[in-house]
């Protein structure tokens, strides 16, 4: 009882450790019309789409999808070159730091190193897609991004054709498994512009 208990503290702790680090993102978004700190919304979207999607997912997928972001925006993309090998040049070395940041404060709670090593696999997604944690939590980025960014994300590119926007979707979606192409149609609230294109293109693939 006492180790359950020791557990569940110290999953609390890491909880808020990660959140009180995404708390000082400057940069916010709108929550039901309050500002909040961008990182933070976006690691609390990730925890609850994760409850919604896969409730029984373990303590290393919950805590992989709490700070996949965390302090991203040290990492800006303009400090990078600003072409296509200079975009999976940010995206290795974001990788690589939301891991590390993940583990350092992961020790300073007491976490195991197999805990620990285990987050950071799937952080860094060094894990590959045949691993169904890794999965599950592409599952979730995948889910979060359609619900909450991707209208944003199409306002963004007006430039972008219907022909551009459904290969944007196939890429997007090859990510996901059957299981969470279901529940992109069932659990997912879609931007309603989009529901067609998305339904045509989820289609396409049987």
């Amino acid at each position: 009882m006492q180790e359950l208990s020791q557990a569940v503290s110290r999953f609390s702790q890491v909880i808020a450790a990660f959140d009180a680090r995404n708390a000082q993102d400057s940069n916010h978004t709108l929550v039901d019309g309050v500002a909040v700190p961008k990182e933070l919304a976006y690691a609390r979207r990730m925890t609850e789409m994760l409850q919604r999607y896969a409730p029984q997912a373990s303590v290393a997928v919950q805590l992989a999808a709490r700070c996949q972001h965390i302090e991203r925006w040290t990492l800006p993309r303009d400090a990078y070159p600003m072409t296509k090998p200079g975009y999976h040049q940010w995206r290795r070395k974001l990788k690589e730091y939301h891991a590390q940041v993940a583990r350092e404060i992961m020790q300073q709670v007491g976490y195991d190193a197999d805990t620990m090593d285990r987050v950071a696999a799937l952080v860094s997604k060094d894990a590959p897609l045949a691993d169904a944690e890794m999965q599950m939590l592409e599952d979730v980025i995948v889910m979060v991004f359609v619900e909450h960014y991707l209208e944003e994300f199409v306002g963004q590119h007006p430039e972008y054709d219907v022909p551009k926007w459904k290969d944007i979707l196939r890429k997007t979606l090859r990510k996901v498994s059957p299981t969470g192409h279901q529940a992109l149609l069932t659990q997912v609230k879609l931007p309603q512009a989009l529901v067609p294109l998305i339904q045509e293109v989820m289609a396409e693939g049987g």
